[in-house]
C-alpha cells in the first residue's frame, strides 16, 4: 500500500497519551493492547460528538497530555475498508454539520461559520498507519466520518462518499475528541476497527468481536510508534 514518510513527527515531551473511547468495551480492548504502559490513559468518552467533546474537554483540563486519541470500532465504506480492518484517520470530518438546501447539502465550511475537517496529526498518522501494514494487518488511511445518526440506507451512505472523496469510516466521537484537542492546542489522531458496512443497518452481520480484537492489535503498536517521544 505505501504511506508518505512524514518529516518531522510531534514529540510529546514526555507527556501523557489521551485515548478517548466511547464505551467500555472499546476502552477495555485498548487497554488490553496497552498492556499496562503508562504513558497512556484511557477513558470513556460516552456516545457522540457532544458528549465525547465534553469528557474530553474535562479530561483535558484536569492533566498535562501531550497527545489526544480517538479509538473504537465502526462502520467502513464498502469498496474502501471491509469489515476487519483498520483505519486512521487522514481528515476527521463532522459529515453532518451543515445545512440542507434545495440543491443539496452544504458543509460548515461552505457557509462560512467555521470548519467541519480537523486534521490528525499527519506524521504520527502516517506512521501509525505504516506500523499496522508492518505488523500484517489491512489497514487505510483516509477521512473518518464523524455523525449524530449512524448511516443506515445505501443512499445515504452514497451521498455521504460523494460529499468527502475518499471516506474510509464513520465513527460518532472523533471530532467531538479533535476539537477539544484543537481548543489546548495539542495534536490529535484517530483509528477505527472496522465491525460492518457503512449502509443498510443489519446488526446481525456486525462483527464487533473482530473489530474489538484488530483494535487491540492497532492499540498494541502505539507504544512503538510512539517510540519515546
Amino acid at each position: 500500500m505505501g504511506f508518505e514518510r512524514a518529516g518531522e513527527e510531534t514529540k510529546t515531551m514526555g507527556k501523557k497519551v489521551l485515548v478517548m473511547t466511547a464505551v467500555d468495551a472499546e476502552r477495555e480492548a485498548v487497554l488490553r493492547g496497552l498492556d499496562g504502559d503508562a504513558r497512556f490513559e484511557v477513558a470513556l468518552a460516552g456516545v457522540g460528538p457532544a458528549m465525547a467533546a465534553a469528557r474530553t474537554a474535562a479530561k483535558l483540563a484536569g492533566g498535562d497530555y501531550g497527545l489526544v486519541v480517538s479509538a473504537g470500532i465502526g462502520g467502513g465504506f464498502i469498496g474502501t475498508a471491509p469489515v476487519g480492518s483498520l483505519v486512521v484517520a487522514s481528515e476527521i470530518v463532522a459529515a453532518d454539520l451543515g445545512t440542507e438546501t434545495p440543491s443539496g447539502f452544504l458543509p460548515l465550511d461552505e457557509l462560512g461559520f467555521g470548519s467541519a475537517r480537523a486534521k490528525p496529526d499527519k506524521a504520527l498518522a502516517d506512521k501509525l498507519a505504516r506500523a499496522i501494514e508492518g505488523a500484517g494487518l489491512p489497514v487505510r488511511l483516509g477521512p473518518v466520518l464523524t455523525v449524530c445518526t449512524v448511516t443506515g440506507t445505501a443512499d445515504s451512505a452514497a451521498a455521504r462518499a460523494r460529499r468527502t472523496p475518499g471516506a474510509a469510516a464513520e465513527g460518532m466521537e472523533g471530532y467531538g475528541v479533535a476539537v477539544a484537542a484543537g481548543e489546548r492546542g495539542l495534536p490529535v489522531l484517530e483509528f477505527r476497527a472496522i465491525s460492518n458496512p457503512v449502509g443498510p443497518r443489519d446488526r446481525a452481520a456486525w462483527k464487533i468481536p473482530q473489530a474489538l480484537k484488530a483494535l487491540e492489535a492497532a492499540c498494541a503498536l502505539l507504544p512503538e510508534v510512539l517510540g519515546n517521544a
